[in-house]
């Protein structure tokens, strides 16, 4: 069995075990964004941010580089409003994609605004979506094009999220995290003929803005991604013509979605960072708040009584009407929409 002990190091560390901790009974609105431009003065923008986001109760990640600004965040929907509104003043910004979806919970308990050297991180310098890209496809029209006999569909997330659903006939790379890929993209292009095109797909579209452009500096031209990625997909395209296989991994609280951008049925296991489904929690080894199927062979007895005295000090937390953010494992401040 493979050792996902280790996710806890990466992307995956980020999100919390909020499933059940309601939080909020009104509705709240969750937004994803991003936009690839050249921003400057980022320490004062970023500053700027984090004040209007604490005034507006505003909670999630915002990333700021030179290369551009990504993020997601949660609140009321007039103080999201508010918070997209002022991203969208600033001079560069012409062409800011974001994506709703709705909560009854807040998704993240803390605030992170941080300055980077990349929005989303790729490793591979001169990499430029501004100037060189793929293709964009509507999601409309995806199904149609993903269907012809000369296209091939790649899916450019990591396996953790690949496992929870995706396209079906897609190519898995089955990677731990979005800096492989270059790596095995660049194997897996020397047997494609320059005639086959190559169609990509993310959570929210950004990651395939740097993976497009890198296939494109590889020399392949035919290079096209879905746009608004997954999310646009769920929310567009009905399930009785669906050609998306399970649900939607998120980087938030809800772990997953399914059509419709409805939460699903995922739960995280703490043990490991990895996505549970309904199924794997009716396992033996599963165990909330401690361990799933991927881990209870890899963890110590005294590691998974540290996850028990954990959700201990949240039971207790919850009677006392508090919150109990607890610790949290590994980069907290990367986005992989």
């Amino acid at each position: 069995m493979v050792c996902y002990v280790n996710y806890r190091h990466n992307i995956l560390g980020k999100i919390l075990d909020l499933k059940n901790d309601n939080l909020k009974n009104s509705l709240l609105d969750v937004a994803a964004l991003y936009q690839f431009v050249e921003i400057s003065n980022i320490d004062f923008k970023r500053r700027q941010l984090i004040e209007l986001c604490r005034d507006n109760n505003i909670k999630g990640t915002i990333i700021i580089a030179e290369e551009g600004i990504n993020g997601t965040i949660s609140g009321k929907s007039e103080s999201l409003l508010l918070i997209i509104n002022h991203i969208r003043d600033w001079s560069e910004i012409d062409d800011l994609e974001v994506k709703y979806s709705s909560t009854t919970t807040q998704t993240f308990h803390r605030l992170k605004v941080k300055s980077k050297q990349e929005i989303v991180t790729m490793g591979k310098k001169n990499i430029d979506p501004k100037k060189l890209k793929g293709d964009y496809i509507d999601a409309i029209d995806w199904n149609d094009f993903i269907q012809r006999d000369d296209v091939i569909l790649i899916d450019a997330r990591n396996i953790y999220e690949t496992q929870v659903g995706k396209f079906f006939n897609a190519i898995d790379p089955e990677i731990d995290h979005f800096k492989e890929f270059p790596e095995w993209v660049e194997n897996f292009i020397q047997d494609i003929p320059e005639d086959k095109k190559i169609a990509m797909y993310c959570t929210g579209g950004i990651r395939c803005e740097k993976a497009s452009s890198y296939l494109k500096k590889l020399g392949h031209q035919e290079v096209y991604q879905l746009k608004g990625g997954i999310l646009r997909y769920l929310e567009v395209v009905s399930k009785d013509v669906s050609l998306w296989e399970g649900e939607c991994f998120v980087f938030d609280g809800r772990v997953s979605l399914k059509h419709g951008l409805e939460e699903g049925t995922y739960s995280l296991c703490f043990g490991c960072q990895f996505p549970v489904s309904e199924m794997q929690r009716q396992s033996p080894f599963f165990e909330d708040g401690v361990t799933c199927d991927h881990c209870y062979h890899e963890l110590t007895e005294k590691q998974k009584e540290g996850s028990r005295e954990r959700r201990r000090q949240i039971s207790l937390s919850k009677e006392r009407g508090e919150v109990h953010i607890g610790k949290v494992f590994g980069n907290t401040s990367d986005i992989s929409y």
